[in-house]
């Protein structure tokens, strides 16, 4: 007897965090490799920038939201 099939799971657990390997460049008009950089640590989340490998043009930013449970620490 076969067992029925399992659903795929959701595309939101398929993907947990996607990285941008390869951006285009304004400034290159190429494709090229991109370096993320952590701008800003929000309470929705982090914001990241990235940056063309070959000249530093800013070529997007994304903003992670699986941050959970922030607690701010005062001295």
């Amino acid at each position: 007897m076969r067992r029925p099939a399992s659903p795929p799971p959701s595309p939101q657990k398929q993907f947990g965090a996607l990285r941008a390997s390869l951006l285009y460049c304004p400034k290159c008009k190429s494709a090229t490799p991109a370096r993320e950089r952590l701008l800003l640590v929000l309470p929705s989340g982090n914001l990241y920038e990235y940056l063309c490998s070959e000249c530093g043009t800013t070529t997007g930013e994304k903003t992670d939201q699986a941050q959970q449970d922030v607690q701010l620490f005062t001295p």
